[in-house]
């Protein structure tokens, strides 16, 4: 038997004091315009630049972690990422560089058109609100959290209608472990536009989180069908999965959301590596932790898991 095992649902990497990095690239194909815009995983931030063909963006400041890069194209939809940002990736300089080769498969068009235009229910939102909407993302570009919920309280406290709002709430609250608020707030946002996708994965997240399985089973099942080469509903389905005792399927959705992301927040490969154990195959889950750490170099508990694979191959 181990000693350890690591921890089944690690929300994110708890990294010790270390200073900002700055993260660099340039979309090398498809040459086009570009929204892109990168997220946090585990606290709360975004922040938005405009790049042309040729040229690069860049996002300073940032601490060390797990970011969701985004890249939007009016004509193909948006493709997203997890960059892993820290002293591994970024070098002595602290600075990462990213050369984005992106397939016409990386981009989902449909739910990527219904964020960047404006619905016929969002027409109906007071601009007061959309007012609010916006300036909370310029809040949390400067990591000002308390005053970004402050402005998107007011917003649906105008326009009670306002999913983003009321799904950017939600985000807050589960970075920040309020997972009760966060699931009301999702549920909000779902019922003000059940088209919702991001509203819709994030609900069944949260739902996991409690483990709430019937209706996570079915929230994250929608969510991939919806999208099916999303990394996260893809994830969630794979870990819903695992807790309610199927395990053939808990792999089939977790090695896909490895496939499309194979340094995704959710921690995929962490899933997998439990599941190969409780099937007695010591090689395979050396194999998932190894290729996690791969994709997570500055992983605090990265000694502890080469000596967990080194037994595991020595078996």
């Amino acid at each position: 038997m181990l000693r350890y095992l690591l921890p089944l649902l690690a929300a994110s990497a708890v990294f010790a004091a270390a200073p900002v990095y700055e993260l660099s690239g340039r979309i090398v194909h498809p040459r086009s315009r570009a929204t892109v815009s990168l997220f946090g995983t585990a606290s709360p931030f975004s922040a938005s630049t405009f790049v042309y063909p040729g040229y690069s963006f860049h996002f300073k400041k940032l601490p060390p972690g797990a970011y969701t890069l985004t890249v939007f194209m009016r004509n193909r939809g948006e493709a997203r990422q997890t960059v892993e940002v820290g002293p591994s990736t970024a070098g002595r300089r602290g600075r990462l560089f990213l050369d984005l080769e992106l397939k016409d498969s990386d981009f989902e068009l449909s739910s990527a058109l219904r964020r960047h235009t404006v619905s016929a229910k969002q027409l109906a939102i007071p601009a007061a609100a959309l007012r609010d909407f916006r300036e909370a993302q310029n809040d949390l570009a400067k990591r000002k959290v308390e005053a970004a919920v402050a402005r998107l309280e007011d917003a649906v406290d105008r326009a009670p209608q306002f999913s983003a709002a009321w799904n950017n709430l939600g985000t807050i609250a589960y970075q920040g472990a309020n997972y009760a608020r966060a699931e009301e707030c999702f549920r909000e946002a779902v019922e003000q536009d059940p088209q919702s996708f991001e509203a819709l994965v994030n609900l069944g997240g949260v739902l996991v989180t409690l483990r709430k399985l019937d209706e996570a089973l079915d929230r994250n099942g929608q969510a991939a069908l919806l999208r099916p080469n999303d990394a996260l509903a893809q994830s969630q389905l794979g870990m819903t999965y695992f807790l309610v005792g199927n395990l053939e399927l808990a792999k089939k959705h977790l090695e896909r959301a490895r496939e499309i992301d194979p340094a995704h927040f959710s921690y995929p490969q962490l899933i997998l590596y439990r599941i190969h154990l409780t099937e007695g195959d010591p090689v395979a889950a050396a194999d998932s932790l190894d290729d996690f750490l791969a994709h997570h170099p500055d992983w605090p508990e990265a000694l502890a898991a080469r000596k967990i694979i080194a037994e595991l191959r020595s078996r």
